[in-house]
């Protein structure tokens, strides 16, 4: 588990009151926080919908490379991770950059896929030679975090599947998502109270993933995930 700045699109009040920062807001604030820290402090940065933006005329590959070289972050030791739920524009990075970059995993398929009448899904993805493939343009994937360690029929959580060594043994970190304490997001099993908005038993949880092996994790309580960690 990386301390890391998530940066991804906000939400901007039609006021102008709020507004989205930019990515070189977000460089210049990490910097500042590192000195005042006296800590290194990473980058984990998501393409949204970059086919979209790429039918815009609005492509950010180029640009988002431009803006990281400028402020020092160049190599694969640079603390900086980009991922994206898309397939085309991680291999256009990886042509770019050496910075390391991250697979997401959703269900059916990533949308650039659609679009170029391609079958490549994510369940094919996910498999050991889908993972072998991916390691061939990525340093790491990011599924949803049932596909590390799925459900059973009643909601509670199951066992392992084989995706994380499949993907260490393609040389793949693994960095699942979303971790959330509230019941509504947890197993049935871990569940504690009488509300959906109570939390539950979330260090059970992340307990069971660790023990899967995963390398990092996403989570609305970091705090949570970062003590879960040092105590395992």
């Amino acid at each position: 588990i990386e301390r890391i700045a998530d940066i991804r699109p906000g939400n901007a009040r039609l006021d102008g009151s709020l507004e989205i920062p930019t990515l070189q807001e977000i460089i210049d604030l990490v910097k500042t926080l590192q000195q005042s820290e006296g800590r290194r402090i990473g980058l984990y940065i998501e393409t949204k919908h970059p086919t979209h933006f790429q039918q815009l005329g609005l492509a950010m590959e180029e640009t988002l490379v431009r803006t990281l070289q400028r402020n020092g972050y160049a190599d694969r030791d640079a603390p900086v991770y980009i991922q994206s739920f898309e397939v085309d524009n991680l291999k256009t990075l990886s042509a770019l950059t050496q910075l390391r970059l991250v697979q997401l995993f959703g269900r059916g398929q990533p949308y650039d896929q659609q679009l170029r009448g391609s079958d490549l899904g994510y369940a094919q993805m996910a498999t050991a030679a889908g993972l072998e493939a991916i390691a061939g343009y990525a340093a790491g994937v990011g599924p949803e975090k049932t596909y590390v360690i799925p459900r059973d029929a009643k909601g509670n959580l199951g066992q392992p599947t084989d995706f994380v060594p499949n993907a260490h043994a393609a040389g793949l970190k693994v960095h699942p998502y979303t971790f959330r304490a509230e019941n509504a997001f947890l197993p049935t099993d871990l569940r504690q109270g009488s509300s959906v908005a109570d939390r539950g038993d979330i260090e059970a949880e992340i307990r069971a993933y660790l023990d899967a092996g995963i390398d990092g994790l996403f989570s609305d309580q970091p705090d949570i995930a970062v003590k879960a960690r040092e105590t395992k």
